[in-house]
């Protein structure tokens, strides 16, 4: 059966998960890539080292962002929002943020010296001086959901 998440199916999907796809449109390109991020209920977070998709969301604010769970290819769940991408510039929000961040990423390394390398420092708490690491939120326009399960 195919059909539609109700607005709490969308949440929790939006919250249960850790990698979403942002896409991302400027000068005649569409970039789509895979982003660590967190949900708050509010808006999407996530972080970058200075890069294309960095510099495309600057040109052009407008996003769009997917997340699925995918059991088997007739049971699975995928919700795709979009809104404006919003540098966070505040050193005290950014500390915040980025603690958020590796709080929700940390239970998902099996190792002890496990440590994304994209768009996070050597010490997990700095918020940039060997990296110049960008956060920014997606704030939220529109969100639909869907699914199949057989």
């Amino acid at each position: 059966m195919l059909g539609e998440l109700n607005e709490n199916q969308v949440e929790e999907l939006l919250k249960s998960q850790l990698i979403g796809r942002i896409g991302c449109h400027s000068n005649d390109t569409t970039y789509v890539v895979p982003v660590n991020y967190l949900y708050d209920g509010t808006y999407i977070y996530a972080h970058s080292a200075k890069g294309m998709k960095i510099d495309m969301m600057r040109n052009n604010p407008q996003v769009c962002f997917e997340v699925d769970d995918i059991k088997s290819i007739v049971n699975w769940q995928s919700v795709i929002l979009w809104g404006k991408f919003e540098e966070i510039t505040a050193l005290p929000e950014k500390e915040k943020i980025m603690q958020k961040l590796i709080d929700r990423m940390v239970p998902f390394m099996t190792h002890g010296d496990d440590h994304p390398s994209h768009g996070i420092t050597s010490n997990a708490s700095d918020v940039g001086n060997d990296v110049e690491l960008i956060l920014y939120k997606i704030i939220i326009t529109k969100k639909t959901g869907r699914f199949e399960k057989h």
